[in-house]
């Protein structure tokens, strides 16, 4: 060892850069593992996305539904849940009340496929290539009625799937900043409670007014993107009220991490992977995406599970919030008096 260098206090270059590489590595190393994560997760569903047990309907007589159904079934095993129904009418009713995402009617006429594309374009989209090559089979020519379509502005519901990814992140965000920045908890609860009015007014005055490519009430659209604000702002707060710092964290990964791949936004839950999809119904993300459709499009028709869960997040983060502990309150220091 070099006396000198003791002395003087100063240490040798080679510990220095020792000391230095082991924290530059193990950074470099952790965030390559959460890019490898990060990728897997959102690459993963997408990768696997594929029909499976999608709800759609056939119509007509007996013995030709049965038909038909054989047929699709065969075309595609496992791809469809396929039920049966005696008229058009009642296909259509099955599409507006969010029971089947497409109708097969059968007539003397031929075949039909009535859709919804407003309930998931990218559905939609496969229908009707299952329909074109039932029809090249056949030589028959399949024609498609949009029942529910989305907004023409919209045609392919970009709005009321990618537009949840940022409202999500901003969401988290507020709740992270009111959790580190203010000490009250009712501070905090005022403040995430503001932010959601806030949130819902201002993406459906974007959404509806500026861009034009939301129909429906502005105020019942608001109080869905409010409600969902606060289910995400309002877990990530109470996460970070009860466990500090590392709250941010645990609800990075379950609201974000998991919540965005396993919503099926840009498909539909039906396409995920089995199981994978029914479990991002159940996060914020995903109850939120088809709530929204819900109301915007299908006059609220399915929209009492999504419903359900984003108001039990909501309610569970505003409880974390109360019961979290207050952060404590940075005290200046008081100068002595002075003496003599």
């Amino acid at each position: 060892m070099d006396i000198r260098t003791v002395e003087s206090g100063t240490e040798a270059p080679g510990a220095t850069r020792r000391r230095v590489a082991g924290p530059l590595v193990g950074i470099v190393l952790a965030v390559v593992a959460v890019q490898a994560v990060l990728l897997t997760l959102f690459a993963w569903p997408a990768l696997h996305s594929a029909p499976r047990d999608l709800p759609i309907v056939v119509a007509g007589p007996a013995p030709a539904t049965h038909q038909l159904a054989g047929q699709l079934a065969a075309a595609k095993p496992g791809a469809f849940d396929i039920d049966t129904v005696p008229t058009a009418a009642a296909a259509d009713r099955a599409l507006r009340h969010r029971d089947a995402y497409g109708a097969f009617l059968v007539s003397r006429g031929g075949v039909q496929l009535h859709v919804a594309s407003a309930a998931a374009p990218q559905v939609a989209l496969l229908l009707r290539q299952v329909a074109q090559a039932a029809g090249q089979r056949t030589g028959a020519h399949i024609a498609v009625t949009d029942v529910v379509p989305s907004d023409p502005d919209d045609p392919n519901g970009v709005l009321l799937s990618i537009g949840i990814l940022p409202l999500v992140m901003t969401s988290m965000l507020a709740g992270i900043l009111l959790g580190l920045a203010i000490a009250s908890r009712w501070l905090r609860l005022l403040g995430v409670l503001l932010f959601a009015a806030l949130a819902g007014l201002a993406s459906m005055a974007i959404g509806q007014y500026a861009l034009g490519a939301v129909p429906g009430s502005y105020l019942l659209n608001a109080a869905v993107v409010g409600l969902l604000a606060l289910a995400v702002a309002g877990s990530m707060l109470g996460l970070v009220a009860v466990l500090g710092s590392p709250g941010a964290g645990v609800g990075v990964a379950v609201l974000f991490v998991l919540g965005i791949p396993l919503a099926g936004l840009t498909s539909a839950p039906a396409l995920l992977p089995t199981g994978w999809g029914t479990f991002g119904q159940f996060l914020p993300p995903g109850a939120g995406g088809t709530l929204l459709r819900s109301v915007v499009y299908f006059d609220s028709a399915g929209a009492g599970t999504p419903l359900a869960v984003l108001a039990g997040w909501a309610v569970l983060g505003l409880v974390l919030v109360l019961v979290g502990r207050a952060r404590p309150r940075r005290r200046l220091p008081v100068a002595a008096p002075a003496t003599g």
